[in-house]
């Protein structure tokens, strides 16, 4: 599975996950509404869920109780940043009610959402299989092209739909027109798109601007909490599994995901997912932060080994030793931790974390935020080509270029030995 087929899966599936959101709005009732974010026919949750799904799931081929919890776990995650992403998208709007979702803390949202992954499920079984032969016979151009294509025009609506969520609603561009600022034509433009987007979420509005409120730094689940939670339990992470691996196994050894500094991705990362799909159960009962910690978890930890192998052909953790694995990748009992670390994240940590966060100074922490960003960018590209060349030099160990030869001297194999101990170069 390359990149070029991953895209157009994506296009596909988000396509027919647009056209069952239309016809299921038409028949319950009975009109016709864009459900969509984009003004294109693409709901780009779906495909995003369909390719997790496309990469993750042949590795459990046959067992068909672990991949349709699997499939809700994707299905719910991909949901929950879908909404996340709506919100964070349009600073001076109100959505109104959510949709029910199964990480909403409803029991009608869990019943929803196992109903939608059944579906994503029967189709990833029976309909799947034959669009996989039916793109097999399409030239590698037209593919291409298409693709190109279709992301040009999605790139240039959701300039559009993000333009008209940043400088408000229909009465603004309204005003906008009375004082001759905008053009007729872009006035009418956004504006339609503003109507649409109250046809597709009836709950919709501007906000006032005592809504809106004075700046806090970093206020709710935004970007600028997000890096600092990333950049936090990264470290702790990479502490915590540093001195379990002492303590426990007697083997001292850098867990670090980049190349300088003490911080794990796989530790971070989790942690944002933790806080975007749960945050919203903090007010439910521990067991059912457990259980949805539990599934997200287990999955997410499963699709980290996957994206690894399949980008650097390198395995970082291999569980297949231990009993109630599933694939190697992640087990049974790693998911009872991730159940409990849920339940101690959306309970006790994260709370208090995020009051400090918004403590900052304002414009200081907006500065240090994307300095950063800018900083670990760099030091995970910079890890991802000494991951590459790694795995590249088994088979071509002459460099190839002046930034190979670099890499090769800089950080040659002993180097990464040393600091990845327990990574494994696959035969692929």
């Amino acid at each position: 599975m390359n990149w070029l087929d991953l895209a157009l899966y994506l296009l596909i599936y988000s396509f027919l996950g647009w056209c069952t959101e239309v016809l299921y709005y038409a028949v319950t009732r009975r009109k016709f509404c864009n459900r969509g974010f984009l003004t294109t026919p693409f709901l780009l949750s779906y495909g995003a869920a369909f390719d997790l799904m496309i990469l993750t799931l042949p590795a459990l081929a046959g067992r068909y109780v672990i991949q349709f919890f699997f499939t809700m776990a994707i299905v719910s995650v991909s949901e929950s940043f879908a909404d996340y992403l709506n919100r964070r998208l349009g600073p001076k709007v109100n959505w109104g009610g959510e949709r029910s979702r199964a990480l909403g803390g409803s029991l009608g949202g869990l019943i929803s959402s196992a109903a939608v992954s059944a579906v994503f499920y029967v189709t990833y079984l029976v309909v799947h299989p034959l669009l996989l032969g039916l793109t097999t016979l399409i030239p590698r151009p037209f593919k291409t092209a298409a693709v190109l294509v279709l992301f040009i025009l999605m790139m240039a609506d959701f300039a559009g739909v993000l333009y008209t969520l940043h400088t408000g609603g229909a009465r603004a561009y309204e005003r906008r027109e009375a004082r001759s600022s905008e053009g007729r034509i872009a006035g009418k433009m956004t504006a339609a798109v503003w109507r649409r987007l109250q046809k597709a979420y009836p709950g919709i509005r501007e906000m006032t601007p005592e809504e809106q409120g004075a700046y806090i730094f970093a206020k709710g689940v935004c970007l600028d909490k997000l890096v600092w939670v990333f950049l936090t339990s990264a470290l702790l992470g990479d502490i915590i599994e540093t001195f379990w691996c002492g303590l426990v196994n007697g083997q001292w050894m850098s867990r670090s995901s980049v190349l300088y500094g003490p911080f794990s991705f796989v530790w971070g990362l989790g942690a944002v997912v933790l806080t975007v799909t749960l945050q919203r159960l903090a007010h439910r009962d521990s067991f059912f932060v457990f259980a949805a910690g539990f599934f997200i978890g287990g999955t997410y930890e499963y699709m980290c080994s996957v994206f690894t192998e399949l980008v650097f052909g390198t395995v970082f953790w291999d569980y297949s030793h231990m009993p109630l694995n599933i694939g190697g990748r992640t087990n049974v009992l790693f998911c009872f931790f991730w159940g409990v670390l849920a339940v101690f994240w959306i309970k006790i940590i994260y709370p208090k974390m995020s009051r400090l966060i918004e403590g900052f100074p304002a414009l200081a922490g907006k500065i240090m935020t994307w300095v950063v960003v800018f900083i670990m960018v760099c030091n995970g590209l910079l890890t991802c080509a000494a991951m590459l060349r790694h795995s590249a030099r088994a088979v071509r160990p002459e460099p190839a270029n002046a930034f190979e030869e670099f890499i090769d001297r800089q950080y040659g194999d002993s180097f990464m030995e040393r600091r990845w101990p327990n990574m494994i170069v696959t035969e692929k």
